[in-house]
């Protein structure tokens, strides 16, 4: 009784607080509406960093190295009550005489609000996710050299020396009963960490020369591998239910959180459509290469075509070199710098899930500010068929559609023009799944649309005409994998599919092999947003669309490009907002 009377204490001191600020700061929102936002956006910030540390230092805030997350009922029920109060808050601004663009940063303020508000109420992340417990990510502290390796290795051992209050968290908070795939799943994160902790972390940190140090952290990991291990015996105990899905409402609640104000039944008419439509594309390709082969076949085939292990990483550098060069020659998009990503062999400790990855630093980073292009490599300690196995991944058009979404213009892309904009620190921070992963998927058809890998699409040999369908049936693959994801997502929250249904999706639509396909169903019963790759390309195809009849001759492709990402990562729908004069266009997102 008396925890309670404390805890009830301390929540009406925050609020008598929080109140007191607010009304502090009218003064300066009545005098000058934009700083009064600035201000309240900072102040946000601030409690969000301090609750999300770990999220801090991966954005390039050190003075949060070697902090944890609290997630104690109490901590969590104090951010619950935090998100409510600035949601109250920013929904009561006044800002009519505002700049268009601290409005639209208002929105974009609750929409993350509503999305953090969603994971605590609606997805029950910390009553019935396991995996929110599991995910530690120590990595920041080994792939980024922004201090010394002694001082990140301290932040290291800090963070592992307060593990067991993550623990006892969970088992305090977590329900009897959870759902299965998230057991599975969980248990799976939980002893992939156990390994990457037991195996890859102390190669990665056995340069440090302070003994002391070096046994401080033997001693806090060995801790932390057995409380992992634990751990996922402990999610193993639990009780499995089969109820995973949010529901229809909840899922339209996720959805308008991005702005997506179309029903989850109409995305997936839409969804089923496109499908349909890049399955053809797909055959298309496959028969201009072999008419008389099934089109899946015709990809099987192709696959064989790669590098072999001891040059992957050598061509795989020279083919991003030669997409760079055609993304400036065609005038695609700015690329904002000259500084290349190094292309390299994916660190041991990151081999076990990374097939390929771009590696950017935070957007406040000032130190350890190289990016990194991963390829994953052969092991030395396979067989021939194991190694081939894995070679036909890396075929050359394959290969090259994914380096197309990784750098350029995707991922890497997208991070140097962030660092360029001039957009605030909120627009820096917060960012729209639609916008990221759709940008990159987008990519992908773009540049094959403008005729990659030929510099000049006229007059191509035969052997060329193969070529390029060999590229085009790489992406489409590309494509129908995200359509599928679309659909399964919705079928599963909203209309009861199951695991096993949805691996018969994936294998049926997309032609993947039964263990990548339950893979891809697994996600989706944790990862509903995964459908925001789908949604996200097509957002932005008719983004571009309306821009280039509202633009007419003055319309470019650069153009276009340069403006969706000089305003960092928003909802598309803000995006519609801010580069379409015609309002009536701004709710058709699709």
């Amino acid at each position: 009784m008396l925890c309670k009377t404390y805890e009830f204490l301390n929540r009406s001191r925050r609020f008598v607080l929080s109140v007191a600020v607010f009304f502090l700061a009218m003064p300066a929102l009545a005098r000058d509406p934009d700083s009064g936002f600035a201000l309240l956006a900072d102040e946000y910030l601030q409690g969000y960093f301090n609750w999300r540390p770990q999220t801090a230092v991966a954005l390039g805030l050190h003075e949060y190295d070697g902090k944890l997350e609290n997630l104690s009922e109490a901590s969590i029920e104090a951010e619950r009550d935090r998100l409510r109060d600035y949601l109250r808050r920013v929904r009561g601004l006044n800002l009519r005489k505002a700049s268009e663009n601290t409005r639209l940063e208002a929105r974009l303020l609750e929409s993350n609000i509503r999305t953090e508000l969603f994971a605590i109420e609606e997805r029950h992340s910390y009553s019935e996710n396991p995996m929110t417990y599991a995910a530690f990510d120590l990595n920041v502290y080994i792939k980024r050299n922004f201090a010394p390796l002694e001082r990140r290795l301290r932040s290291i051992v800090e963070v592992e020396e307060q593990a067991p209050k993550i623990f006892a968290a969970a088992r305090a908070n977590l329900n009897r009963s959870l759902p299965a795939p998230f057991i599975e799943t969980a248990a799976q994160v939980a002893n992939g960490a156990a390994d990457f902790l037991s195996a890859d972390l102390p190669r990665a940190v056995a340069g440090a020369r302070d003994p002391d140090l070096l046994a401080r952290f033997n001693l806090a990991n060995a801790k932390m591998v057995s409380a992992l291990r634990d751990y996922a015996d402990y999610v193993k105990l639990k009780s499995p239910n089969p109820e995973f899905a949010l529901g229809r409402d909840k899922y339209a609640q996720m959805l308008a959180a991005e702005f997506v104000d179309v029903s989850p039944e109409k995305l997936l008419e839409i969804g089923l459509r496109e499908l349909k439509k890049e399955q053809q594309v797909f055959a298309d390709a496959a028969g201009l290469i072999d008419p008389s082969a099934r089109p899946q076949d015709v990809f099987l085939r192709i696959q064989s075509e790669h590098p072999r292990a001891e040059t992957l990483i050598s061509e795989s550098a020279k083919n991003l070199e030669a997409i760079r060069s055609f993304v400036v020659a065609r005038k695609l998009v700015t690329i904002p710098s000259e500084v290349r990503a190094h292309v390299e062999e994916t660190p041991q400790y990151a081999r076990a899930t990374s097939f390929a990855s771009m590696d950017t630093p935070g957007p406040f980073e000032k130190k350890a500010t190289d990016a990194y292009y991963y390829i994953t490599p052969t092991e030395a300690s396979w067989s021939p068929e194991e190694k081939e196995q894995w070679l036909t991944a890396f075929n050359y058009f394959t290969t090259d559609v994914v380096s197309i979404h990784e750098a350029y213009p995707g991922h890497y892309v997208q991070f140097l023009s962030l660092n360029a904009s001039p957009v605030s620190r909120l627009s820096k921070v917060i960012y729209s799944y639609a916008f990221v992963e759709g940008w990159a998927h987008y990519s992908e058809q773009m540049v094959l649309d403008e005729g990659f890998p030929f510099m000049a699409s006229a007059n191509l040999s035969a052997a060329d005409r193969i070529r390029a369908a060999k590229y085009r049936l790489a992406q489409s693959d590309e494509a129908l994998l995200r359509l599928c994801r679309l659909c399964v997502s919705i079928k599963m929250h909203c209309q009861g599919m199951t695991v096993e249904e949805g691996t018969q999706f994936f294998e049926d639509h997309c032609y993947y092999q039964p263990k990548p396909a339950r893979q891809e169903a697994m996600r989706g019963t944790f990862d509903p947003g995964y459908l925001y790759y789908a949604i996200g390309k097509l957002e932005l195809l008719k983004l571009r669309n309306d821009y280039k009849k509202q633009e007419g001759a003055d319309f470019s492709l650069q153009k276009f490009h340069d403006e969706v990402l000089r305003h960092g990562a928003p909802p598309i729908r803000l995006l519609r907002e801010l580069m379409l004069n015609d309002k009536a266009a701004w709710p058709e997102i699709l």
